[in-house]
């Protein structure tokens, strides 16, 4: 693609009716990555799998359970967010807005495809997320990205957060810190049998805590309804 100037073609026209597919609904979290992280609190300093820094080792290990409070949400930041063992509830805010709701911890990311920060936006714990629907070239003869090929149906979301307070990449403390930016890519994947499934891509880039991106890979299968909807607040476990 980039022979031929850039990456994939933006929708163009309202975000809600430019989308190359629907992700609204229900969503349960799959965990096919990092279970033992993700299903419970791992010890103090294990930090297998996160390219911590000695700084951020250093501020990692100072962690303490014990005083952490039972409302403590610097887990759930959106650079640790869609790692969590959750439910989401994605709807359409408005025609340029997608609303992510949590059950676990109780959280609102809200994806602004306005495509500008605006001015003055103070940090928080979810940050200010930039959204961009990314259609895929359709392919020709010469593959995709060669002269000729169109637009076809698919594509893919891409998500760019800013603003953030510092929080936990994973519930024992491993930290980020407020110079954090998250970039997501969701791709909708269908199953023969009709299921569907939400396929997040994030890379988190800390140029205080860490030595590179962390990246992973989160799975989810969409809901027929709110079953097992359950919001609870923030705990320290």
């Amino acid at each position: 693609m980039a022979q031929f100037g850039g990456g994939p073609p933006r929708a163009r026209g309202p975000a809600k009716t430019a989308a190359p597919f629907d992700i609204t609904g229900y969503w349960v979290s799959l965990i096919t990555e990092d279970w033992r992280f993700r299903m419970f609190t791992a010890p103090k300093g294990d930090f297998q799998g996160v390219p911590l820094n000695q700084a951020g080792t250093k501020e990692g290990n100072t962690w303490d359970l014990a005083k952490d409070s039972n409302n403590n949400c610097k887990a759930y930041g959106a650079a640790g967010l869609m790692r969590m063992v959750s439910r989401f509830h994605i709807t359409w805010q408005d025609d340029n807005t997608l609303k992510v709701e949590s059950d676990a911890g109780m959280q609102t990311r809200l994806l602004h495809f306005d495509g500008t920060v605006p001015a003055n936006t103070p940090p928080s714990l979810q940050g200010y997320s930039v959204a961009t629907w990314e259609r895929q070239l359709g392919r020709s003869r010469g593959g995709q990205g060669q002269p000729g090929a169109g637009d076809s149906r698919g594509g893919d979301l891409k998500i760019v957060t800013t603003n953030l307070l510092a929080g936990y990449l994973r519930t024992n403390g491993a930290p980020y810190s407020d110079k954090t930016s998250v970039t997501e890519y969701w791709d909708l994947l269908k199953d023969d049998d009709g299921s569907q499934y939400l396929l997040v891509k994030t890379l988190v880039n800390d140029p205080v805590y860490l030595t590179q991106d962390m990246i992973t890979s989160t799975h989810m299968r969409k809901q027929a309804d709110a079953k097992g909807w359950d919001p609870t607040p923030c705990v320290a476990k």
